[in-house]
């Protein structure tokens, strides 16, 4: 049935976060004989997948609500890239759902071995499955997430493959999918809108278009849980101070030298942090200014570049 909001939660809504997305449990009313229904409030959440909407302007996307699961799908060809995980790791612990990492196209990968290490060293804890749907490889093990009531969001980038596992896992089609391409492995958009699917088993899957972008949202939360093992040893450094650098003392750098760690995970933790403080100095500014609409572009006109 369509649904629009209500005159009244349109006008009064502060921030676009107030507005529905998928995923979101409202009240509403219904105009049967129109086939209609109009929104009046969205319930609060329990959980939220948000990123910084593409582009300059600082405001947030709710990509998807109420999630109990992120399934953070990464495929194993040319496209795999261990960076990209540990972004996406922050928003889904930021989001308040459980993260669980499926590599996907196992039947396609000829360094399987190199590929599942690099995903280990950035994703502590986290479960990580070897799927494909071709060759059925680990497909099984997806079913213990797909609990009667259960919402999982699939979310990557173009091309990893989530309209195929959700057909998959649907046991027939019901999303469209495209060839990557050949060069690259790059994928192009399937998916064009975020859409809410009911499985047999009786959970609920939300398939989302693949992201180009992925900027944070908050994430200091999440950075410190995506990072655990980098903040738990930076907290037995000499100086409290630390910054990692020519310090005497320093358990970062030592750490580093005895390869512990990787640099290329300190250096990719440094950025994110320094993304994420950006952020949140921007959002302070904002709020201080809230409503003040030419005072918002002064701010994203400020941080440009940044």
């Amino acid at each position: 049935m369509l649904s629009e909001i209500s005159g009244k939660l349109r006008h009064g809504a502060m921030d676009s976060d107030e507005f529905p997305t998928v995923g979101d449990f409202v009240v509403a009313s219904l105009r049967t004989s129109e086939m209609r229904a109009t929104i009046h409030t969205v319930l609060p959440r329990k959980s939220k997948f948000s990123r910084k909407v593409a582009g300059i302007n600082t405001r947030q996307q709710i990509v998807a609500s109420n999630i109990d699961t992120v399934f953070l799908v990464n495929s194993l060809n040319k496209d795999f890239n261990a960076r990209r995980i540990e972004r996406y790791l922050i928003m889904a612990w930021e989001s308040g759902a459980a993260p669980v990492i499926l590599l996907s196209k196992a039947d396609l990968c000829v360094d399987l071995a190199s590929k599942l290490s690099q995903t280990e060293k950035v994703a502590s804890g986290v479960p990580i499955h070897v799927v494909s749907t071709v060759d059925s490889i680990g497909m099984d093990d997806l079913n213990q997430y797909l609990k009667p009531g259960r919402t999982i969001a699939l979310l990557g980038s173009s091309g990893v493959g989530k309209s195929t596992l959700l057909n998959y896992l649907a046991g027939e089609v019901i999303q469209e999918t495209n060839e990557v391409r050949e060069y690259d492995d790059r994928g192009r958009h399937t998916s064009t809108s975020r859409e809410m699917f009911i499985l047999d088993s009786g959970a609920i899957m939300i398939d989302t278009p693949g992201m180009r972008e992925l900027q944070l949202w908050g994430g200091t939360e999440g950075i410190s849980e995506a990072f655990e093992d980098i903040e738990a040893l930076s907290s037995q450094c000499r100086f409290s101070d630390c910054m990692h650098k020519n310090e005497p003392g320093c358990a970062i750098k030592q750490a580093i030298e005895d390869e512990i760690i990787d640099e290329k995970r300190f250096k990719s933790y440094s950025a994110l942090q320094k993304e994420a403080k950006l952020i949140e100095r921007k959002q302070k500014d904002i709020n201080r200014i809230a409503g003040n609409k030419k005072s918002k572009e002064y701010i994203d006109h400020k941080y440009r570049g940044l």
